[in-house]
């Protein structure tokens, strides 16, 4: 018997039993759609995270206060207050040819008030360099500069969607905001921006570095630095030379007892890509264990079907089947099963993926649709490996009958 003609049987012999047929193939269907969804989530995911950090540009070096080593965030980023970078820290990085632009930051987190109304806002004091490091617009006013931040200006910028929240239709250029007790005079409206690494830009209020630290954190530290290079290929070499540049203004003679953590955003994407794919193959192998329950289903159905087809097994070892053409035909309706499941179970992984993808762009994220090829062959071809595994032994036993005991079972 040619395997094209097992097929044929196979098809027949599962039409005959349509629900068992079903309530079969439905495991594997799950398994497969799970494994397919949580790679496409996974591949999402991480290409939010990369349109997240490549939005920002990829000629950007981030600097935190705090040690870390290549496989870790520094202290300050899991919570730890660290007061080892200075304003004059940034001054000091501005003066390296390379880099065009720096940026230090400070932030806290209180209500924010105009007349009757109040938010619960995220306020940012920054330094003028910051228009220049993170490209923005501004649709109105103006964003305040040297002179406002070393004078302590009380002023502020608002993000779009604050001056939203404060003032609906209102413009709010000219009003008064109190935040901490503090009045601040908004001079500016950033343009919408959306979401940056991970946080909505147009929820953030933004003062002069120095307003910030000086007249509502009570602070002279600050918690990070950015800086703008040149150009890529100039970003291995500005690196190295502000960390060269840190040591000697902190006194530090060893590496290893580095005070802070400088990095460019190519070295965060590869540290993020190794993490991301380390957890989008791990989920991916919790999803597969749905399709080792799906073999064990199918090895079950498979053992009831050679009692139920005794037989039948018998009368064709009778008329000349061979061991191997019976252990051929139980394995083809294993593989069948297991292929139709898993095929049902791409088409639903992909529409499901599609609409995910579809409502993470809908809430303005950068989230791509992500299915490759490999993941559909891969899924191919594991529910047919489960089919051939868990229908061998079943037809292992329906090859191995004697035809006269076969012939005689009730």
């Amino acid at each position: 018997m040619t395997v094209f003609s097992s097929f044929k049987l196979s098809l027949t012999t599962l039409g005959a039993n349509k629900k068992r047929s079903f309530l079969t193939i439905f495991g594997i269907v799950i398994g497969v759609a799970a494994v397919i969804i949580i790679m496409s989530v996974g591949a999402g995911a991480q290409s939010l995270i990369f349109n997240q950090i490549s939005s920002q540009g990829s000629n950007l070096i981030g600097i935190l206060p705090g040690y870390s080593d290549e496989n870790g965030p520094p202290a300050s980023a899991m919570g730890v207050v660290v007061t080892s970078l200075k304003e004059s820290d940034a001054e000091a990085l501005a003066k390296i040819k390379e880099i065009t632009a720096v940026a230090s930051y400070v932030r806290g987190v209180d209500t924010a008030k105009w007349q009757n109304q109040s938010i619960d806002a995220t306020f940012v004091g920054v330094t003028p360099g910051y228009v220049d490091v993170e490209e923005i617009a501004l649709s109105s006013g103006n964003f305040f500069n040297e002179a406002d931040n070393s004078s302590l200006a009380r002023i502020t910028v608002l993000g779009f969607e604050a001056a939203k929240d404060l003032f609906g239709e209102q413009n709010p250029l000219g009003e008064d905001i109190k935040i901490k007790g503090i009045s601040l005079k908004v001079i500016g409206v950033v343009e919408k921006r959306g979401v940056v690494a991970f946080q909505n830009q147009d929820e953030l209020i933004f003062l002069p570095l120095l307003t910030a630290q000086k007249l509502l954190l009570g602070i002279n530290y600050i918690s990070m630095i950015r800086a703008k290079v040149i150009n890529d290929a100039e970003v291995p070499f500005a690196l190295d030379q502000a960390k060269q540049m840190l040591r000697e203004r902190h006194d530090i003679t060893n590496p290893d007892e580095d005070d802070f953590s400088a990095r460019a955003s190519a070295q965060a994407l590869d540290a993020l890509k190794q993490i991301t794919n380390a957890l989008k193959f791990f989920l991916a192998g919790i999803a597969a264990i749905s399709l080792i329950v799906g073999g064990i289903g199918i090895m079950n159905i498979m053992l009831v079907a050679v009692n139920e087809r005794m037989k039948e097994i018998g009368l064709r070892k009778a008329v000349g089947a061979t061991e191997k053409n019976i252990q051929q035909q139980f394995l083809v309706e294993a593989a069948v099963v297991t292929l139709t499941g898993g095929v049902i179970g791409i088409i639903i992984g992909v529409l499901f993926s599609g609409l995910i993808a579809i409502v993470a762009n809908y809430l303005e994220y950068q989230w791509d649709f992500v299915v490759t090829v490999p993941s559909i062959l891969l899924g191919v071809s594991i529910s047919c490996l489960i089919g051939v595994i868990f229908g061998w032994y079943p037809a292992k036993r329906a090859a191995s009958l004697e035809p006269v005991e076969a012939l005689r079972h009730e």
